[in-house]
């Protein structure tokens, strides 16, 4: 008998799609099992579960009306019990109504009693973690999750924070969670084991091509959704003390054939525009070649062009094949939606459009239908070449990104040769510690020298470094910028502990940092919006032109550095300079401690001292004031913008 999967990731914010749910959602596809995949408002996909099975009890009382389109009025009926909600729902065009009527009630009773909380609907549940600052949020859809399952021994938590903190989660959640990859099955398990989920499981899970259909099944968007996501090795031959990677990937593989999983990936779902690869450190690999030449055989080679597949035609024969019929129904209703405000049609074949999508039931969501897609595809058909013509007129670049990094001290000129021979942007080269700055600074020339000119890299800061170091690096990219003709886009990253305290927050204060630099690198990184690329001159605005003005900075109000300009402008910035630096050092050394403390909710009462007070209030908050129409700053501030201030 075929399960019903539910696939879970928590609605947390983050760049890349879980990838091991895909390659779960390929595994139950191909054991034939029923997949859904879900992220967003948890309360939201229960009322959207009980919005079906109402729908399907109305149409089984009074097929004649078309209960779809009202799915979302009987959505908001059950969710806010409004007697103007239920008015919209329309029961009285039925002749039924007096039928119908009780079962709204009782699909409204049904959520708010919390009824459903009692008949679990799956047989299988699966949830993704990802890092431990998420804590809260993961482990309130754990405890949703053990709501969904029929049987709890057929829960799994899987993920990055569930590899770290297996133990914390499991007394949090009673749940205990799997740790590592997915790489166990019936062909390799070995004395004592058992493979990956089913006791016959023929698959190693981990290996599998991803199920991309699921993104099209929610509403989120990953920013880097367009990407082949995959890995040609696993682990790191590195134990940095501030990486989760020897605990996720504890040993390390230095080939995983790419092209079969790629080349399915294509013809099940389209093709991508560029391959993201999650390795750990490429460079390890004795195996580099056959991986470079991996990449090249997928279509990633220098100057490729990636051309857009025909998504309409994909959809429409993938709900033919019932490959996921909810993403396709889906991804086919935002085509045509789009296809509507197509640019490249006329509006007369605007119109053409509308009608059709009207005659067969396609303007809502909720009531385009698997069935008519299908037939309606000819009618469709010659509007979607015109568009499609259109699109696949001008190529797009194609690039490989290793978006963990490469490892400087692996740099050599046989591997830089390698890498040149595929379209890697940008490179990013790990500089995780100045300690590594010679081997760094080598790597990036002599990647140059072979015709590389897109760098980027993460910054880690707040760990064992000094608030200097960061600003050592952030320089040493900026002056590389200058010297080589390059782009090195530098993105500081805080350091925050994978286990024991402030690993379930953002809290962390590394032993050389406080709270007032942590938070001033973080308001410099807003104006920038959290990366800084080349340009000695911004930098130096942003950063300090040396190493005295970037512990200025460090120091100054936090609001004087978000408003840098305006506040240098009206001359408080200048004032503040004048009676912080005008203080003798036994009052410097008073001060310091307060600042660093960045809490100034009471500042009359932090020191006896007046002159220390009037630096003090200084770091008063001045948002309020500058956001209030009355005051004169705003008034200010108003004139300093109409005047072309920054």
């Amino acid at each position: 008998m075929n399960r019903r999967v539910l696939l879970l990731e928590p609605n947390y914010k983050n760049k890349y799609p879980p990838i091991g749910l895909m390659k779960l959602a390929t595994y139950f596809r191909l054991r034939g099992d029923d997949v859904v995949f879900y992220k967003g408002d948890l309360k939201e996909f229960v009322v959207r579960g009980i919005v079906e099975e109402c729908v399907k009890k109305l149409k089984g009382i009074d097929p004649t009306i078309v209960w779809e389109s009202r799915a979302e009025s009987i959505a908001k009926y059950i969710r806010g019990r409004k007697g103007e909600d239920l008015e919209r729902v329309g029961i009285g065009d039925s002749v039924y109504a007096i039928l119908l009527f009780p079962w709204l009630e009782y699909y409204k009773d049904y959520f708010h009693k919390g009824k459903w909380k009692s008949e679990p609907k799956w047989d299988w549940v699966g949830v993704t973690t990802l890092f431990t600052f998420y804590w809260d949020i993961t482990v309130e859809t754990i405890e949703f999750a053990k709501l969904m399952v029929k049987d709890r021994r057929c829960l799994m938590v899987g993920g990055i924070l569930a590899s770290i903190q297996p133990q914390e989660l499991e007394s949090a959640t009673g749940v205990r969670p799997h740790v590592g990859v997915l790489g166990t099955s019936l062909g390799n398990a070995k004395d004592g084991q058992r493979p990956d989920i089913d006791d016959d499981n023929p698959y190693v899970i981990d290996e599998l091509p991803l199920d991309y259909s699921i993104l099209d099944e929610i509403d989120y968007v990953y920013p880097d959704g367009n990407a082949y996501y995959s890995y040609s090795t696993r682990g790191c031959i590195r134990h940095c003390p501030f990486c989760a990677v020897p605990t996720l990937e504890p040993q390390y593989s230095e080939y995983l054939p790419l092209h079969d999983r790629i080349n399915e990936t294509k013809r099940l779902y389209g093709d991508r525009q560029n391959m993201l690869l999650m390795d750990n450190n490429v460079l390890a690999s004795k195996k580099l070649p056959a991986i470079i030449d991996d990449i090249k055989s997928c279509g990633f080679v220098c100057g490729a062009k990636y051309v857009e597949p025909d998504w309409y035609n994909i959809a429409i024969r993938n709900l033919r094949l019932h490959l996921n019929d909810r993403a396709y129904i889906r991804k086919s209703f935002k085509l045509l939606r789009d296809l509507n405000n197509s640019k490249s049609l006329s509006p007369q074949e605007k119109d053409e459009v509308y009608s059709l999508r009207e005659k067969h039931g396609l303007l809502h969501l909720e009531t385009c239908s698997r069935k008519a897609l299908i037939v309606s595809y000819p009618q469709f058909r010659k509007y979607f070449d015109v568009v499609t013509s259109s699109n696949r007129a001008v190529g797009r670049l194609r690039y490989v990104d290793f978006n963990q990094g490469v490892d400087a001290r692996l740099f050599d000129e046989v591997k830089v040769a390698l890498l040149e021979q595929i379209p890697v942007r940008p490179l990013r080269i790990a500089f995780d510690s100045v300690k590594t700055t010679p081997a760094y600074i080598k790597a990036v020339e002599l990647s140059t020298v072979h015709g590389k000119r897109d760098f980027s890299n993460y910054l880690l800061y707040n760990f064992d470094d000094e608030p200097l170091d960061l600003y050592r690096r952030l320089k040493i990219n900026v002056e590389l910028c200058d010297r080589l003709n390059v782009s090195i886009y530098s993105f500081p990253m805080k350091y925050h502990p994978i286990r024991g305290a402030n690993s379930h927050d953002r809290d962390f204060i590394g032993e050389k940092w406080n709270r007032k630099y942590i938070r001033a690198v973080q308001a410099i990184l807003n104006a920038t919006k959290g990366k800084i690329g080349r340009g000695v001159s911004f930098f130096n605005k942003a950063f300090g032109a040396n190493e005295q003005e970037f512990l200025d900075l460090l120091l100054m109000p936090e609001t004087f550095i978000i408003f840098r300009f305006f506040f240098e402008h009206i001359g408080y910035t200048q004032s503040w300079r004048k009676a912080y630096y005008g203080l003798t050092d036994s009052e410097r050394r008073e001060i310091n401690p307060i600042i660093f403390q960045n809490d100034f909710s009471n500042i009359e009462s932090m020191s006896s001292n007046p002159r220390v007070i009037e630096v003090l209030r200084y770091y008063k908050n001045y948002r309020k004031e500058i956001a209030d129409h009355n005051s004169e700053l705003f008034k200010q501030k108003q004139l300093f913008e109409r005047n072309g201030g920054r």
